[in-house]
């Protein structure tokens, strides 16, 4: 086979990740929810046609990935952010002292618009869609360290408000078990940036303090974004803290 035609070969896929593909769409479907057990690896195996080290190399990835959770002697288990532990999973910010500390999400605002042309493209939306923006206050122990302003498709979350999301549940958890939107996988970027009056105001810090801005693209399943936030970090006390390889 000469270059040019090999560049429009199919691509082989081993034969775990085809079942890898197969339990994805199983959980896009909704066959087994956030906190659900999924069968056994001998009886996927056989709903499957495999071996069941093939499937157990499929769950071992996706366990890797944070997709499902498995628990000793219990099973496996579809992954979710009603679990405490999961809570905070895409958060990235730790105290510089290394001691755990309380978190407490404060909901500020919560109101509808139009989706401009960055939001649209971010959320695979059409350009004026109904889109919800909700802002909250992040703190852990006593101290404000994030500022989050974030972006949902109304269609998705069509009653979200300031009271829906004081119900208590942490806020990827409220979407979870109300609106059935699971968040399995974000994108970020990271910059510097002066804190503004508002930003200022919230974090208790200096007007032009520096500020750590993550902004934030969180996917469901089949790669769907669903939600674009922007988060004002202070790094007064806490850094950013992410593990490689």
């Amino acid at each position: 086979m000469n270059r040019a035609s090999s560049l429009h070969a199919p691509t082989f896929s081993p034969l775990y990740r085809q079942i890898k593909q197969l339990i994805m769409g199983n959980l896009e479907s909704g066959e087994w929810g956030p906190g659900d057990a999924i069968p056994s690896e001998s009886e996927l195996a056989g709903r499957f046609g495999v071996s069941q080290g093939t499937v157990r190399k499929a769950i071992d990835e996706m366990a890797a990935e944070n997709l499902l959770v498995r628990q000793q002697g219990k099973g496996t288990f579809v992954a979710t952010h009603k679990d405490p532990g999961s809570a905070f999973r895409f958060l990235r910010l730790v105290p510089n002292d290394g001691v755990p500390q309380v978190s407490q999400s404060i909901p500020l605002e919560c109101w509808r618009a139009k989706a401009g042309p960055d939001v649209a493209r971010t959320l695979a939306l059409e350009p004026g869609a109904p889109i919800t923006i909700l802002r909250r206050l992040l703190k852990l122990g006593d101290e404000p360290v994030v500022f989050d302003e974030i972006y949902l498709s109304s269609e998705l979350f069509p009653d979200l408000s300031l009271e829906v999301v004081r119900t208590g549940d942490s806020l990827y958890g409220l979407f979870e078990s109300r609106y059935g939107v699971c968040m399995v996988r974000a994108d970020e970027r990271l910059r510097a940036v002066a804190a503004d009056r508002v930003s200022a105001e919230l974090l208790q810090v200096a007007e032009g303090s520096p500020l750590l801005v993550v902004e934030r693209v969180t996917f469901t399943y089949g790669q769907k974004p669903v939600e674009w936030r922007r988060g004002f970090y202070s790094t007064r006390n806490h850094h950013y803290r992410n593990e490689l390889g």
